[in-house]
């Protein structure tokens, strides 16, 4: 690693962290010399991730649910249990059914739009006590479809794009609520980013089956958005970054 960790680096905690997006900001945060809890649901996917780094010492991994408001609170207690501090909130869990309103399977929306909405709220409220402590700082994971409307897909609605052009939907409750935030920390000294990422090559199209035609990002690129964010010097916030492909149209 690149960065040295010592009992006062910086800490971060990301949810969804041990694959992905998740995963290669953990890392480049690690590398930058950060403290890390990762989160997620897999506590093998957890292990994995944890071991492939070689168990570093500045590495905290927890599993819970992203939209169970008990998990997400029990991970930042441990989190300043265990470092100390808080600095950053990464909220990057999200999960998709890719399917459209009119003609999908409501089994699966619930579950959808309670981690991909509700769980960037949930940890931005267990999380604003300590972040006013470190005049730190809140990055949403959402997608260009909060930008771009779409028709008939209830990610769509959480974003609203067609079934090949699922990024990531909960992009427009996401883009307001980072706005909605911001006008709220801001006084606190909290900064607030929301990171909307075009096509990438995560996990995430797992589900789907494939990947979408065209050329994608990859997770690293994204993660360097998000750590250039966060990595801003004091009394600087920037506020929404979008990132797609070239090719990428919508």
């Amino acid at each position: 690693m690149t960065g040295t960790i010592t009992t006062d680096s910086p800490v971060a905690l990301v949810t969804g962290g041990g694959s992905g997006i998740g995963a290669a900001v953990a890392r480049q945060l690690l590398d930058a010399g950060y403290r890390v809890t990762v989160t997620g649901r897999g506590e093998a996917r957890l292990r994995g991730f944890a071991a492939e780094l070689g168990d570093p010492e500045g590495l905290l991994t927890i599993v819970g649910n992203a939209a169970e408001y008990a998990d997400v609170q029990a991970a930042v207690d441990a989190t300043l249990k265990a470092f100390g501090r808080l600095d950053t909130v990464v909220a990057n869990a999200g999960v998709a059914t890719h399917d459209s309103v009119a003609e999908g399977d409501p089994a699966g929306w619930t579950e959808m739009v309670l981690t991909n909405v509700l769980g960037p709220a949930l940890l931005i409220r267990a999380s604003v006590d300590a972040l006013k402590e470190t005049r730190g700082r809140i990055v949403l994971v959402g997608s260009v479809a909060g930008f771009v409307p779409g028709p008939g897909n209830i990610y769509g609605a959480t974003m609203g794009v067609p079934p090949l052009e699922q990024i990531r939907e909960w992009g427009r409750a996401v883009t307001g609520l980072a706005e909605n935030t911001r006008r709220q920390v801001t006084d606190w000294g909290i900064g607030v980013t929301h990171i909307a990422p075009g096509r990438v090559e995560t996990p995430f199209w797992d589900s789907y089956g494939s990947l979408p035609p065209g050329h994608l990002l990859t997770a690293d690129q994204i993660a360097d958005s998000v750590v250039w964010a966060v990595r801003q010097p004091d009394g600087v916030d920037v506020n929404t970054v979008v990132v797609r492909p070239i090719g990428q149209p919508n």
